[in-house]
């Protein structure tokens, strides 16, 4: 019987403050993702990375070759993991409460060559 690991890093998307704190409770040592981090980081969260959706570098420049500000922060997620510079994260939980920056950051996690090489969409695990 073959067997698939996947190794990239789960993305779960919460829409509220709610949803963070109860995704957190249930599976505490997530990164956060958020264009607006919240006034105080609830337990749980070891690493943060934020996004401004309207501030895109240039297309093609240097740094990120007109990549979007989701990928970009995905990437200073995983770098940070990567480096130390943050603690060690086994997903990343993204409260994005605009439904624009959820279709963003599913063109993220399937357009983005990079992103996806290292994120993956969460798939719930079946309840019951």
């Amino acid at each position: 019987m073959p067997v698939f690991a996947d190794g990239r890093i789960p993305v779960s998307v919460v829409a509220d403050e709610a949803g963070l704190r109860a995704s957190l409770a249930a599976r505490p040592g997530a990164a956060l993702l958020a264009e607006a981090a919240p006034a105080t980081l609830p337990p749980g969260v070891v690493a943060t990375a934020g996004f401004d959706p309207a501030a895109p570098h240039p297309v093609a420049c240097t740094c990120c070759v007109g990549r979007s500000p989701l990928a970009q922060a995905l990437d200073a997620l995983f770098l940070a993991r990567v480096k130390g510079q943050a603690k060690w994260f086994t997903r990343v939980v993204a409260l994005l409460p605009a439904e624009e920056a959820r279709i963003a950051l599913d063109e993220a996690l399937r357009g983005d060559s990079v992103v996806a090489s290292r994120y993956r969409p969460d798939v719930a695990p079946p309840e019951g």
